[in-house]
């Protein structure tokens, strides 16, 4: 297969090159048939790249007949307004023949799903399709999802196999089951990834009770991510994380979906910050691996674009030669696992784009990297026997260049030195918890607590005198119910107690009525103003403000709240088992893949360089 597109794309090189135009005379005659001069064509190109004439003239010939049918799209699209859509099946599906599909644009993406379905004999609920990168939208028309004519749909298969001949109804239904089940994960990944993004974003949560995530840089501590895009970067980490641990267990159809939503969040978040994390291009590596993965490469218009992306993001992230990894990590071993994936997708990049000479040499630098990284399976046993785990073993050997010695030495640090930034981090963490407690002992929120500490860094005093000059702007902006008490007029005790501190009974009403009968902060809003209300303060006619009005939804508890809890702790539960826990789980890799494919492609670009030399 690999071999066939080599020259498909040679051979197109060659067309381009030598402007010949296969859809018109003398390749093709007036009835759209095979022309004579197609034979001479054939041995002209087979003499030139040292290959069989006859299976050079089927290549050809299919060109012949794409362009034709690409040519006859055309015109039906601009007489009919019919689009032609070319569908990639799942391998096992795959056919020699071009897939192609008309459909009007006008239609949802669901009909569209409902008609690849039926045409090529799919179970409409068990599919997913893939259009320009993103996943196809069911309740949106193709024209408002960008779909045009002559785009390309890639399906992706969420049961591992079809209805061939099926044996028994009983296996059909265990496949409709375990296909309803990835579906279902695919929904839980997506609420539980938004649940911890939406803690992530509050930064309220007690670690000690309550699961979440976090962002940390290089060395493993916390990063200030503006609120406005923390929870963007956290689905966009966490769909990579979750994409991640399907890319293991080799569930590559189920891998992509997670994988293009990551990059459609990371694609909201600000250049500057994507710069500072390497996660953006080690994306960007996991989607053009997936794409290869399921034999789908030709749907990936834009693979070139990606993995110089990914080079460029690294280089922005690294600095040049990686002296910035240096300097922080004091190594870059580890890291070239990364681009021994980079060199080797770029070759097999070049190789299925005809171009062998860039390939070879893409090739040789990942064998390169892989000769550099390769692990003596003795030295993992070794360290496996200090108490180490072979991920440690690993990461730690390809750090120290492959000294059991330093390598124990280099975990052993990195274990001290992650467990004290752990260690800080959550004495942080309390410190903030601790100041939130401290302004909701004073009568405010936890919402306008946590916003009044973001206003002054996290320094208690700073923060309590915000909320003191800034009364109407953060007792207002609350609509948080736990410090809303509604009252219609104050209790002459609550009056009394003010009165008793030293402020006028006019005033005490008054500022109980803005405050909702909140005794603490009227008092403190009060001593802060010198015993009077700040004139800003809009009140309403009867000397309140007015309070806001509760939902239905704020009523105490409806009876299916603890399934939906249930729901969400299984939801949570699902995204934390495949969060690594190790922070540099990302760049561990036994490389046995890499190993065969390098292997696989260099045998390729090799038998192109004997023919050559031989010619």
């Amino acid at each position: 297969m690999a071999q066939k597109k080599y020259l498909q794309a040679k051979l197109t090189q060659f067309l381009r090159e030598d402007r010949i135009q296969l859809w018109k005379p003398p390749y093709t005659d007036e009835n759209k048939k095979v022309g004579l001069a197609l034979k001479g064509l054939a041995k002209k190109y087979s003499d030139k790249l040292e290959c069989c004439e006859n299976e050079v003239e089927k290549i050809i010939e299919e060109i012949r007949c794409k362009a034709i049918e690409r040519g006859t799209g055309n015109e039906n699209y601009r007489t009919t307004g019919i689009a032609t859509i070319e569908v990639f099946l799942p391998p096992r599906l795959r056919k020699d023949r071009k897939n192609l599909l008309e459909t009007r644009l006008h239609i949802t993406g669901r009909e569209l799903r409902s008609k690849i379905a039926e045409t090529f004999g799919f179970q409409e609920n068990y599919i997913k399709i893939v259009i320009n990168k993103k996943q196809l939208q069911l309740g949106k028309t193709l024209e408002e999802q960008g779909v045009t004519h002559n785009v390309k749909a890639m399906v992706l298969e969420l049961k591992q196999s079809e209805e061939d001949l099926r044996k028994n109804f009983q296996l059909e239904e265990e496949e409709q089951n375990e296909a309803e089940l990835k579906e279902k994960r695919i929904e839980r990944t997506k609420r539980g990834l938004e649940i911890l993004a939406k803690r992530a974003a509050e930064t309220v949560v007690d670690p000690e009770m309550t699961p979440y995530l976090d962002i940390a840089n290089q060395t493993g501590r916390s990063i200030k991510i503006p609120p406005s895009e923390r929870k963007a970067l956290m689905l966009a980490m966490g769909y990579h994380e979750k994409g991640r641990a399907f890319l293991k267990r080799k569930e590559y159809g189920i891998a992509l979906p997670c994988l293009l939503d990551a990059d459609r969040y990371f694609c909201e978040c600000c250049r500057e910050l994507l710069d500072t994390v390497d996660n953006y291009a080690v994306l960007q590596l996991d989607i053009v691996w997936c794409y290869f993965r399921l034999e789908q490469l030709e749907c990936l218009d834009d693979a070139e674009k990606k993995l110089n992306l990914a080079q460029k993001c690294f280089k922005n992230c690294y600095g040049e030669n990686h002296q910035r990894l240096v300097h922080i990590k004091g190594n870059c071993g580890k890291e070239k696992v990364l681009f021994l994936r980079l060199y080797l997708l770029q070759g097999i990049r070049n190789y299925h784009s005809g171009n062998d000479v860039e390939a070879r040499e893409c090739l040789h630098k990942a064998q390169q990297l892989f000769k550099e990284l390769y692990i003596d399976p003795s030295k993992v046993d070794n360290l496996l026997q200090l108490g180490f785990t072979a991920q440690e073993a690993r990461l730690g050997l390809r750090a120290c260049d492959g000294n059991v010695d330093h390598a124990a030495t280099h975990i052993t640090n990195r274990r001290e030195e992650l467990a004290q930034i752990r260690k800080e981090e959550k004495e942080k963490k309390r410190r903030h918890l601790e100041n939130i407690r401290s302004l909701k002992g004073m009568g405010y929120s936890t919402h306008v607590a946590q916003q009044a500490l973001h206003a002054a860094s996290g320094n208690l005093d700073e923060a309590l005198k915000i909320l003191l000059s800034n009364p109407l702007m953060w007792w207002l902006n609350d609509s948080n119910p736990e410090t809303n008490n509604h009252q219609e007029s104050p209790s002459q005790e609550n009056i009394d107690q003010l009165v008793y501190m030293g402020f006028d009974t006019l005033v005490a009403e008054a500022a109980l009525r803005v405050f909702r009968g909140n005794v603490q902060l009227a008092a403190q809003t009060l001593a802060h103003n010198g015993g009077s209300l700040p004139a800003e303060l809009p009140l309403s006619p009867e000397g309140s403000l007015s309070s806001p009005t509760t939902s239905p939804s704020d009523s105490a508890g409806t009876s299916s709240a603890s399934t939906d809890e249930d729901m969400e702790t299984e939801a949570v539960n699902e995204i934390l088992e495949d969060i690594p826990e190790h922070e540099e789980d990302y760049l561990d890799s036994t490389l046995e893949d890499e190993e065969i494919t390098i292997a696989e492609y260099l045998s390729y670009v090799e038998n192109i360089k004997s023919a050559t030399k031989e010619n």
